[in-house]
């Protein structure tokens, strides 16, 4: 598929009011003739990431895990800059990771306790197209894309994610030129 989307946000137009996506931001971690699928970035759930993991391995993070998606709801994804433990991946975008593996996901996780600079958000369930369902879904108007980016990702704030992305969206796309004081100087 020569124009992939792998790498850019899927941003709900505001009258997609589908319960699943209403307001949201998916980051598209795979697009190819097979189909697709992405990660709800700014819906955290009220589930830390200690309690998420109990049962695997011991954890203190009070972080919260993000709901990504309707597909698949007890799997759960990561996210994370930590290339180095994951050389054979490819980044979706600039420095960020899908975990490739059950041992990279406990590794990222347990490495990023003792590194400040390791950034990670863990997502239960995933969202996901068929072949030549997102195009259908964009093409009849229910999609913004926009380019991926750690900063959105690994946003303090996810609340804000969606308005940020439909403003970045709409200054993309301007037609006319900003206001200006001073409109005879031109």
């Amino acid at each position: 598929m020569s124009d992939s989307l792998r790498g850019q946000f899927l941003i709900a137009k505001p009258h997609l009011r589908d319960s699943n996506f209403f307001k949201t931001a998916v980051l598209l971690v795979e697009h190819n003739d097979e189909g697709s699928m992405g990660l709800v970035v700014n819906r955290p759930s009220s589930m830390t990431v200690s309690s998420a993991l109990s049962g695997h391995m011991e954890v203190d993070d009070d972080s919260f895990v993000y709901l990504g998606g309707p597909v698949e709801p007890a799997a759960l994804f990561i996210l994370h800059n930590a290339s180095f433990l994951d050389p054979g991946e490819e980044a979706v975008v600039s420095d960020i990771l899908v975990g490739s593996s059950a041992e990279v996901f406990e590794q990222v996780v347990q490495t990023a306790e003792d590194k400040g600079a390791i950034q990670f958000r863990i997502y239960s369930g995933c969202a996901g197209w068929g072949p030549g369902q997102l195009e259908g879904e964009i093409s009849r108007g229910d999609w913004f894309t926009y380019p991926g980016s750690e900063e959105i990702v690994f946003h303090d704030d996810p609340y804000v994610v969606w308005e940020t992305l439909v403003m970045a969206v709409q200054q993309s796309n301007r037609i006319l030129p900003h206001p200006t004081d001073h409109p005879e100087w031109n």
